[in-house]
């Protein structure tokens, strides 16, 4: 008698999970190239939104001219490596879920895919924001740091300081509550502007703003030339409405780090000492033009590099 011994395979990944994983690496690689883009001027933001009292009486070229002097030039890119932690997930998990948000809207709510988009994007921003939040914090914590002066001396550091001496998990969710709520305008009016301008460009001037897909010829894309432009568009927008609630976070989630901490525990709070401190322009808008300089080449370098990566890991 004869036995022949059963040789098990392991399961094939199903179609599905194959597209989520693709799709997730989309997000990821997207984020990740758009973020590293903008660096230097990230730094230089939160340098200027928060009052550094190095560089706060400065603007941002100033800024941008003393960084590198007073820190050398990776100086600019402090904080980088708790940002790219934190972009890939986060670009991950919104282009992701603003597609799966859209296909369960659309199947749900029988109203306008202009409005599917907004509120899809409103969605998967703030989805984003929830599971990447802690790493956000560890960020500003250290690009807000000037050389010589460190507080935490790396992202495990930072981790482990910030549970220790500031109330546990509490402690890496402050400013939460302005960040939920700016994510809606900010990240629901981008994706609505970029996918309202694309459905818009493609129905109307096709030949003239798209060419086919390169992974589905029966698919038209945008142009990249075209992408960039939308979505630095869509960036602009999202980041005019929302830069108030922008302040506002950075300032709650640097926390003890700054002298006036006391006056910034709730997004009211921090709002209405902002205004009374500095006013509007120097204050709830401080950093605007420089915000405007980097979340357009920003969302433009996002959305250009999502639309790309579709087509080279066949997600059209």
């Amino acid at each position: 008698m004869t036995s022949e011994a059963t040789v098990s395979t392991p399961p094939a990944i199903s179609n599905s999970t194959a597209y989520l994983l693709r799709s997730f690496l989309a997000g990821g690689l997207a984020g990740c190239c758009a973020k590293t883009t903008i660096a230097p001027l990230d730094r230089v933001k939160i340098l200027l939104q928060a009052q550094n009292p190095h560089y706060k009486h400065l603007g941002v070229l100033s800024t941008l001219r003393a960084v590198p002097k007073k820190e050398g030039f990776l100086g600019l890119y402090r904080g980088n490596g708790a940002m790219m932690v934190r972009v890939f997930p986060y670009g991950a998990i919104q282009f992701m879920t603003f597609e799966n948000y859209k296909k369960l809207l659309s199947k749900h709510l029988g109203i306008s895919r202009y409005i599917h988009n907004f509120m899809a994007g409103s969605m998967a921003g703030m989805t984003a924001v929830i599971c990447t939040y802690p790493l956000d914090v560890v960020r500003a914590r250290l690009a807000y740091q000037v050389k010589g002066e460190q507080r935490y001396h790396g992202i495990v550091h930072a981790f482990r300081t910030i549970r220790q001496k500031e109330g546990g998990m509490q402690g890496f969710y402050r400013g939460l509550t302005p960040t939920l709520i700016g994510m809606v305008p900010y990240a629901g009016l981008s994706f609505f502007t970029f996918s309202s301008l694309k459905t818009l460009g493609l129905k109307h001037f096709p030949e003239l703003l798209g060419r086919p897909s390169a992974d589905n010829p029966d698919v038209l894309v945008l142009k990249s030339h075209v992408n960039l432009l939308c979505g630095g568009l869509a960036g602009a927008m999202g980041q005019t409405i929302s830069y108030p609630l922008d302040v506002a976070r950075r300032r709650m989630q640097l926390g003890a780090v700054l002298p006036d901490s006391d006056k910034c525990v709730s997004l009211t709070k921090t709002l209405k000492f902002v205004y009374q401190k500095y006013g509007v322009k120097k204050g709830l808008y401080r950093g605007l033009s420089l915000n405007y300089i980097r979340c357009v080449p920003s969302q433009a370098v996002a959305f250009t590099t999502h639309e790309f990566l579709k087509q080279v890991l066949y997600l059209n």
